[in-house]
Formats: structure tokens, C-alpha cells, sequence
């Protein structure tokens, strides 16, 4: 249990130890200051600690958020302050400077929790404080002060607050104005019925996977319950993480399920509409494929322009500047969000789509959709890059780098590159992508393919030769992506056989999977995954290479066969390694706190 000390005896008709023995802390009062550095080294060494002045007068959530949050090892607010048992050598430390210095004297007669937070940001530890916004939270220093600060207290319905700071500062229009005012209610059901947001996670996967599976019969009842169950998954979706704020319940397998659980709804649901399709005489397997690697280009523009302006100095631009003054119109906000179609918006399409329309209409409309919302938000982060004089950082040039996924055959080449930097990498990229995917389009499986495939792979390798500090080097690993998934995408519906185009579905969502898992790894501040994982998997030019080779040398039937062993390979390594990390005790935990395209 974790360990909360009062430092002073508390006011008579305080409610502060009740509050926090509410919020699961083992209560203990110290008389002064050396008596709290001995209860402070006497508490479990693996459980939090948290000090507390006594004559606090707050919210209880305003405790909560500043005592709670496991994501942060060390967090205040005013006359609080705590540490997780990564923070608690840096807080011991500190305590006892400010003992040797104050001599031990009364904590009447000060703050030692605000003592001990200013000690700390003298030191350059990193503590958090929690945006309280209306909720109160202070150390009254006479009865009249006491007074208020109650009446304020008593002002403020902390619940409601609670509820409110639940949904997300930032979310599309959909999900505000059509999910959020409802599913924060059930995320409070939840929480007092003491379930976990990984439940909620869970069932939200299952219900898209029932979701996929009504799709699949290719009936007519089947979309109409495919379309409502999906909506029913994204109300999930929603109120997992809203669970997830309303209670603090942030875990390492939450953030991993969470960062992965989403995607993989998606794109089932996309093989649940052409299986369905299927059903019915019509193939539609290209357009999944698409629609998979369109959306799954789309987050890699998303990230790779974030991890290279994360902490980029001089970031401004024209561009920048024009967006912030449409968003001081209220409805451009609205508008401006709709039309990238964020999950909300997409999903709403999809279903509705689903239980009126056909597949294939759901896939057209779908495409033209996304294809629109990447060009509209590709363009304008290309004209924030060219007229920004930003300077970018070694940290985010090494983050573009392992979203490249280059593998042992790049490697290799780059050794062989010397010489001056170069400012054609994003050309580089580019031409190779384009002359791998266009051989395969003209030849489909073809020797000629393969030769444009080794060009693509020198082409790549001279792209990531240096490190990527350029203003438009961002657009590297969408280059790659786009090239790898297109190749495939190609290659399996020039095989023109039963099954290629699902086998090739299968290896590029055992793909992509590696490549969302690199950008949350990323996101976490743990890396890239390990070295040996990448040249396991071939990188994004081995396995180009590799596919255009197979479907050279194979028949079509083979080919297929080929796919599917391949894909299973694939999934099998980056998932087992996967699992591995975001079990582990070491594995951030990442929650976004922006709705992803």
C-alpha cells in the first residue's frame, strides 16, 4: 500500500486523511521534519510515497491527479508532493539537504512539501504538476484563509470536473459531439464496478472482430450489424481511455494495446468486408489492400513530421502562423478537423456505408476520402517544412532513421557511400519508390522488376546515408512505405490467382504491425526495437527485394504459397518480440492524447 505522511497534525475538521486513505494511501502524521525523513525512509521501499502538508484544503480529485498518476515518478501540487520508487532516492536526497539545513524545525512552521518541490526543480529533477484548471488545491495560512479556501471547495463540483477532464482535449467532431457525451458516463460505470480499461480495451477488439465476422457473411443483415457493431467498437474505443483518465489506470500493456488494438479493428474489418464481398461474387481484395496502405502511409506522414519537429528549434513558419489564426475561427476548427476523416469521422463513414451500400461502394468512397485527407494534410506540412527554418535535432534524425526500418542490405551499401552530405535524400527516396512500383505495374512479375527493385534498394540506402536533418527528409519512410505495400499490392494482383491478394494482405498488415510497433516505441522514448529484429525482418528494402525475386522465379500459385509463408513469418517474429517488450516492466507507457488520423 502506498504511504501518504502529513507533515503536522491536522486542523480539526479536516477531511485530508480520510481523503487520502479514499484514494488507497496507508496514513501516517509526522510531528516535524526529521520525523518525516524517518517515515519517509521507514515506508515500503517498492510502493509510492507522498508527502502532505496537513492544513491542505483541496479536492479530493485534485489529489488524485497529483498523487495518483502512475506515468510520473516524481509529481506535486501545491502542499503535496510524491514519488513512485524510481523518484524516491531523488526525494530521500532532498529531504534530508533540507533537514541538515533547516535543522529539523517544526513543518508547522512552513510548507515542507512546497520546500521539498523547490528543492527539487533547483536539482533539474523533472516533476509534474496537473493542470487543476477550476479544482482547488492549497495551504491556507490563517483561519480566514482556511475559510475560503473551503467555500471555494464547496463551489466546485470535483465529479463533474472529474468527468469532464475524462475526454480527450483534443478530438474530432464525431467522437465530441456524437460518442463523448455518453460514453464518459459509462466509463464512470465501469470504473465503479471495477473494471480495468484493458477490459474495456479487450471487448472493444472483440465486438470489431464480431463486427468483421458480420460483414464476412456478405448478407445484407450481416452489413447492417457489422455497421452498428463497429460503432459499437469505437464507443468502446472511447471510453477505454476515458476509463483510463477518469481512474489514472495507465499501464505498460494498456499503452500497448491501446497503440495497437485500433489498427488491428480496422484492418480486420477491412478483410470482413471483402471476404464478405467474396461471398457475393466480387473481389475486392485490392481495394482492402489499398484502403490498408493508404491509411497506414497517412500515420506514417503523421509521425514521421512529428518525431522531426518534436523538439526542433526556430519552429515557426508562415504556414505555422496561418493555421493558428484559422483556429481562432471556431468552425474552421471543426471543418479543418472533419476533413482529414480521423477515426471517429472514418469509422462513422464506414458503417453507415456498410449497412446501406456495398463493399466496393465502401471502399471507393473510402479511398477517395483518405487519398484527399493525406493530400490536404501532406501538402501543408510540405509548405511548413520549406518555409520554417527549423534546426533539427541528432534525437530526431535518429527517430527518422529507425522509422526508415532500413535493413542489413542498406546497411551494407551505406558503407560503401562516402563523401559530403547530400540534400537529395527525399529525391532519392523517391525516384527509387517510384521505379520499383511502376516495373511492377508495367511488368508485374518480371526479372525486369527485380533489377528496378536493386536500384530502389541503392536508391534507399543512399537516402539514409547521413543523418536526416533535412526540411523535407521526413518524407523518407512514407517514400519506403508506400513503395514496399504498393510493390505487393501489385505484384499479388498481376499473379491474378485465387488467394495472392489476402496472402499479400496478410504480409503487409505483419508489416505495418512492425511499423506501428517502432512508432510507439519511438513515442515512449525506448528506441528503436533491437537491431536484430530489423535485419531479421530484412528491413523495408530486403523484403522489396525479396517479393520481386519471388514472384520472378515463381508461379503464380507458388508465389501465393510464398506470400503467406512469408507473412507468417513476419507476424510471428515482430509479435512474439512485441509482446515481450510491452509486457515488460520497462515499456513506456504512451497514451495518445490526440485523436489519430
Amino acid at each position: 500500500m502506498s504511504t501518504a505522511i502529513l507533515t503536522g497534525q491536522p486542523v480539526p475538521g479536516s477531511s485530508i486523511e480520510g481523503d487520502l486513505r479514499s484514494l488507497g494511501f496507508d496514513v501516517r502524521v509526522a510531528a516535524d521534519a526529521a520525523d518525516a525523513e524517518r517515515l519517509v525512509a521507514e515506508a515500503p521501499c517498492d510502493q509510492r510515497v507522498a508527502l502532505v502538508d496537513a492544513r491542505f484544503v483541496g479536492h479530493v480529485h485534485a489529489l488524485r491527479l497529483g498523487l495518483t498518476d502512475p506515468r510520473f515518478s516524481l509529481a506535486a501540487l501545491p502542499g503535496a508532493v510524491t514519488a513512485q520508487p524510481d523518484g524516491r532516492v531523488t526525494l530521500t536526497r532532498v529531504l534530508a539537504r533540507e533537514n541538515s539545513e533547516g535543522g529539523g524545525t517544526a513543518v508547522a512552521v512552513d510548507s515542507l512539501p512546497d520546500r521539498i518541490v523547490t528543492a527539487l526543480a533547483e536539482d533539474g529533477a523533472e516533476v509534474y504538476r496537473p493542470e487543476l484548471g477550476s479544482l482547488v488545491a492549497a495551504v491556507p495560512a490563517d483561519p480566514q484563509a482556511r475559510n475560503e479556501a473551503r467555500q471555494a471547495v464547496a463551489d466546485v463540483d470535483d465529479e463533474a470536473v472529474r468527468l469532464k477532464s475524462a475526454v480527450k482535449s483534443r478530438d474530432g467532431f464525431f467522437t465530441t459531439y456524437f460518442i463523448s457525451p455518453y460514453s464518459r458516463y459509462i466509463a464512470r460505470w465501469c470504473a465503479r464496478r471495477g473494471l480495468t480499461p484493458n477490459q474495456v480495451t479487450t471487448a472493444s477488439l472483440l465486438t470489431a472482430l464480431i463486427a468483421a465476422a458480420c460483414a464476412a457473411t456478405g448478407t445484407r443483415g450481416g452489413f447492417i450489424a457489422a455497421g452498428v457493431l463497429l460503432i459499437a467498437s469505437f464507443v468502446l474505443d472511447c471510453t477505454d481511455g476515458q476509463l483510463a483518465r477518469y481512474s489514472l489506470q495507465y499501464s505498460t500493456l494498456g499503452a500497448w494495446l491501446d497503440a495497437t488494438f485500433d489498427r488491428a479493428k480496422e484492418y480486420a474489418y477491412y478483410a470482413g468486408l471483402a471476404l464478405g464481398a467474396a461471398r457475393g461474387g466480387d473481389d475486392v481484395w485490392a481495394l482492402a489492400l489499398g484502403a490498408m496502405i493508404l491509411q497506414t502511409c497517412r500515420h506514417v506522414v503523421d509521425f514521421s513530421f512529428n518525431e522531426a519537429n518534436h523538439d526542433a528549434t526556430a519552429n515557426t513558419s508562415p504556414t505555422a502562423a496561418l493555421s493558428d489564426k484559422l483556429d481562432s475561427v471556431g468552425w474552421t476548427v471543426w471543418v479543418r478537423r472533419m476533413i482529414v476523416l480521423p477515426i471517429g469521422e472514418r469509422w462513422a463513414m464506414i458503417a453507415v456505408l456498410t449497412a446501406v451500400t456495398t463493399p466496393r461502394i465502401t471502399f471507393y468512397v473510402l479511398l477517395v476520402g483518405c487519398a484527399f485527407a493525406a493530400t490536404y494534410t501532406t501538402a501543408g506540412r510540405v509548405l511548413r517544412s520549406l518555409t520554417r527554418k527549423a534546426k533539427r535535432t541528432d534525437r530526431a534524425a535518429q527517430a527518422l532513421a529507425d522509422l526508415a526500418d532500413s535493413g542489413p542490405l542498406a546497411e551494407l551499401i551505406v558503407r560503401f557511400l562516402p563523401g559530403p552530405v547530400r540534400r537529395t535524400a527525399p529525391l532519392s527516396a523517391a525516384a527509387g519508390a517510384v521505379a520499383v512500383v511502376l516495373a511492377a505495374w508495367a511488368w508485374g512479375p518480371a526479372w525486369q522488376v527485380v533489377l528496378l527493385a536493386g536500384l530502389y534498394v541503392l536508391l534507399s540506402a543512399e537516402a539514409v546515408s547521413h543523418p536526416l536533418k533535412g526540411a523535407l527528409d521526413w518524407l523518407i519512410p512514407p517514400f519506403f512505405r508506400a513503395a514496399e505495400y504498393c510493390t505487393v499490392l501489385i505484384l499479388a494482383a498481376k499473379a491474378d490467382v485465387n488467394g495472392a491478394l489476402p496472402a499479400a494482405f496478410g504480409l503487409v498488415g505483419a508489416v505495418a504491425y512492425h511499423h506501428y510497433d517502432t512508432v510507439y516505441r519511438i513515442r515512449g522514448n525506448a528506441g528503436a526495437p533491437p537491431a536484430w529484429l530489423v535485419r531479421a525482418v530484412g528491413g523495408h528494402e530486403g523484403r522489396t527485394l525479396l517479393v520481386t525475386v519471388l514472384a520472378a522465379l515463381l508461379t503464380a500459385s507458388q508465389f501465393t504459397v510464398a506470400l503467406t509463408v512469408l507473412a507468417v513469418a513476419v507476424a510471428l517474429l515482430v509479435l512474439v518480440e512485441s509482446i515481450r517488450f510491452w509486457v515488460s516492466a520497462g515499456a513506456p507507457a504512451v497514451h495518445d492524447e490526440g485523436e489519430p488520423a
